[in-house]
């Protein structure tokens, strides 16, 4: 366990104390609304031996780089994803190295088990009696399943609408799902119950939102570690993320920081947002410190990526990298999806194929280069939101009972050779 001394503000990096996890940054507020991120004793980045070979393969392989000991942990065997070489795709794009961090392995088949791991061990590990979470799926999943194995409560508010699979996912852990009629509903309910119940929050609960819980944006930055030690300690040049409020880049990039100060890498890759309505590369083309709310062409299919404002902290670490945002549709989310399983046996959601076309658009705008190193995140299970995927392929071929008039069919589909 890593030894935390309070929060920070990830702007400002005024310091807070360790408890401030339910507010954004007060001194901040004039100009933009910013997050906070866990601070630990300065010991914590100085050079250090990599993980043992022996060592377990999951997510408290690197235990001793977070917040909660492990002893308090509440773990349902996360973290050691595959890294999977997606070379068919790559040639379909003309890269040489293209990679899949694929979340989907996790016990809840998101990468947001990493976040609600440590937060509900945060949680627990502060006497919280309730964990509640406003969520479209995967966050909302991921807390109901922790909690039932912190033996804690669990609420999550949604909004009409919502993935049926998530919510019977979210009830199955016994968690109380409660749709609202407008989204905003849901976070004005929240805050009421953090602020006056004390209610533990491992999402977004205000606007305009800043990102999650700090202690469980720390568990995204073992996706950096094990995606370098996967590569034999090389770092990519290029990490790209389907991004909503920008958590997962915040804590990889957290993650990679850590390893050039302990000496395991010596460069830091280039973080691309893939966005659906474009407030980051406004943001960027502006040259402003607050994404702007964006007005909607469409309604996104990728329903866990589907903010019109973007987060500062997101914001910040694509300018500090020297990254991009890039902005998707629905027409090229539902061509990455079909391609990644058809071309590689991967069934994502629609919100990681924003991923592959992000990589697809700067590809061909030639920032991204044939020979350069590409990890793409794979967020979620296409059993998520399965939906999507199969309002784009027909009906099922339905065969006659008669055999033979079954066999002339499939020949005349092509299906069996004449």
């Amino acid at each position: 366990m890593a030894r935390v001394v309070g929060l920070a503000c990830v702007r400002c990096e005024t310091r807070y104390p360790a408890n401030h996890y339910a507010q954004d940054c007060p001194a901040c507020r004039p100009v933009t609304r910013s997050n906070l991120m866990v601070a630990y004793e300065d010991t914590l980045r100085t050079p250090r031996a990599k993980p043992a070979a022996t060592a377990e393969r999951d997510l408290w392989r690197y235990g001793d780089l977070l917040p909660v000991d492990r002893s308090q942990s509440v773990s349902l065997g996360e973290g050691g994803s595959p890294l999977h070489r997606l070379d068919r795709l790559g040639e379909e794009l003309g890269l040489l190295h293209l990679f899949g961090k694929d979340e989907t392995r996790n016990p809840t088949w998101s990468f947001k088990d990493r976040l609600a791991c440590l937060a509900v061990s945060s949680a627990k590990a502060m006497g919280a009696q309730v964990i509640v979470s406003s969520s479209s799926g995967n966050a909302g999943a991921a807390a109901a399943a922790y909690a039932a194995k912190a033996g804690l409560r669990c609420v999550v508010f949604t909004f009409k609408g919502t993935s049926g699979p998530m919510l019977t996912q979210m009830r199955a852990y016994g968690a109380t799902v409660i749709a609202c009629d407008h989204k905003d509903d849901r976070w004005t309910l929240m805050e009421h119950a953090v602020r006056h119940y004390g209610w533990f929050p491992t999402s977004p609960f205000f606007g305009p939102v800043v990102g999650s819980n700090p202690y469980g944006i720390e568990g995204y930055k073992t996706l950096a570690y094990e995606i370098v030690e996967q590569l034999d300690w090389q770092v990519p040049d290029w990490c790209v993320l389907p991004v909503c409020y920008g958590d997962a880049l915040l804590g990889m990039w957290r993650g990679f920081e850590d390893m050039l100060s302990f000496g395991w890498i010596d460069r830091m890759p280039r973080m691309v947002a893939a966005e659906t309505y474009g407030s980051i590369a406004a943001a960027l083309d502006d040259g402003t410190d607050s994404p702007p709310d964006i007005a909607k062409r469409e309604d996104s299919i990728a329903v866990s990526i589907n903010a019109t404002r973007g987060t500062y902290q997101s914001l910040d670490i694509v300018r500090r990298s020297n990254g991009a945002a890039v902005t998707t549709g629905n027409d090229e989310l539902l061509r990455w999806l079909d391609l990644l399983a058809r071309r590689e046996g991967l069934f994502v959601e629609a919100s990681t194929a924003a991923a592959l076309a992000a990589v697809d658009q700067l590809r061909k705008s030639g920032t991204i280069t044939r020979d350069q190193l590409v990890v793409t995140l794979l967020t979620a299970s296409g059993l998520k939101d399965p939906g999507t995927a199969a309002s784009a392929q027909g009906e099922v071929l339905a065969l006659p009972g008669n055999i033979e008039e079954a066999i002339a069919m499939l020949q005349n589909q092509g299906i069996f050779p004449a």
